[in-house]
């Protein structure tokens, strides 16, 4: 019997190829592909929050789930939400936040793909904004349309991170890149991982923007290539000159009024705009999701947040203000939702396969009306049996 042997890899085994990449983006998207969505421009879906609103909770919502997820992975890679934010208040409020936590920092530093300390950048701001104002974090996350987004890609349990982004006139576009997990990793460490785990990491994250104020063409909204995800090789490709050239003579934007929300496949090839205004701070909140299977780019104290919120949380839910969709948004955004890692020595699952999660203690909590002192014992040795 003859055996077949395998070839040891070499570092050009990867070899890029503009032709089939121009063949994955000059794909047109088809509306009776996407049937709820309002259009199609510049190949991307455009949905209406209003209408996703009221399927919230209902057959529907397993429709829309539906279409994100083709969109996302076999479609253009992109889609917009009108109207995300229905409550501009509950996104004006943030907005005042976000203004307070910058002058308190600075511009901020280390933009990965533009010239550092040009634009205004607060990182983990996820978690300093819950630390400053548990209201305005409650009233903001608890969209449960941004669930209904995050489910449709990454499934339950997923963990919220954001990063404040600010274009200020006069602002240069990006460098096109592809975004988080491989793509803030060099070429060298790329080729360390076999392709299949490359292709892979694009189901480990969503990412999304939500417009702080209206952005027109001229003020710089995101740059886009409709199905560039699609290409096996974008993580190794993407800092090659012929294909930022493609990208450049290609890519296209759409406007975005306040309120307004952007999710994409990570391995989508982007990049911030340039803001050619002289009066527009193009204002960002990027939201990046990670599954419950991936490391999330940021580290955030998950414990400190729900601890914070408590209080507030307790609050609209005796006065039934927080309820259904709306309170389980909330608690998977500031909560870690799911039970792993964990000490199987001191957090052994009782009654089920699995231990419980900070998630299920919170809502336990609200539910028999714990106050905080109670809460806060109880959640801190719910993080003590979890360490080694």
């Amino acid at each position: 019997m003859s055996h077949k042997t395998v070839n040891h890899p070499k570092d050009n085994q990867y070899p890029l190829n503009l032709k089939l990449f121009n063949e994955f983006c000059r794909q047109k998207t088809q509306q009776n592909t996407y049937p709820l969505a309002q259009s199609i421009s510049n190949n991307i879906p455009i949905y209406e929050g209003s209408d996703l609103r009221l399927a919230v909770d209902s057959d529907l919502t397993q429709h829309y789930k539906n279409e994100f997820s083709h969109i996302l992975e076999a479609g253009p890679g992109v889609m917009v939400i009108k109207n995300f934010f229905d409550n501009k208040n509950d996104l004006e409020q943030m907005s005042q936040v976000f203004d307070q936590l910058l002058k308190q920092q600075g511009k901020g530093t280390g933009d990965h793909f533009a010239k550092g300390g040009a634009n205004g950048r607060i990182w983990n701001v996820f978690e300093k904004s819950a630390l400053y104002d548990s209201a305005a974090f409650i009233h903001y996350y608890k969209n449960p349309l941004l669930q209904m987004v995050a489910q449709s890609w990454l499934g339950p349990n997923y963990q919220v991170t954001t990063q404040l982004n600010v274009i200020y006139p006069q602002g240069k576009a990006q460098q096109p890149h592809r975004d988080f997990h491989l793509g803030f990793q060099e070429n060298e460490e790329i080729r360390r991982y076999p392709l299949h785990m490359q292709k892979m990491s694009q189901y480990l994250t969503l990412q999304g923007g939500v417009a702080h104020v209206d952005i027109p063409l001229e003020a710089g909204p995101t740059q886009l290539l409709p199905f560039s995800h699609q290409y096996e090789l974008g993580y190794l490709a993407w800092r090659d000159p012929d294909f930022i050239e493609y990208f450049k003579d290609h890519y296209v934007q759409l406007p975005l009024d306040k309120g307004d929300a952007l999710f994409f496949n990570p391995a989508l090839f982007h990049a911030g705009g340039e803001n050619k205004t002289s009066n527009i701070d193009r204002s960002v909140n990027l939201i990046q999701v990670s599954s419950a299977f991936s490391k999330p780019m940021e580290s955030v104290d998950l414990y400190k947040i729900i601890q914070t919120l408590y209080p507030e949380l307790l609050a609209l839910y005796q006065k039934d203000l927080l309820a259904g969709l709306s309170l389980d948004s909330i608690l998977t955004a500031s909560c870690d939702a799911y039970s792993f890692p964990t000490n199987l020595d001191t957090d052994s699952p009782i009654g089920s396969m699995a231990p419980k999660t900070v998630k299920e203690l919170t809502h336990e909590a609200l539910i028999n009306k714990w106050d905080y002192s109670e809460f806060k014992d109880k959640l801190l040795a719910h993080q003590q049996k979890r360490q080694s």
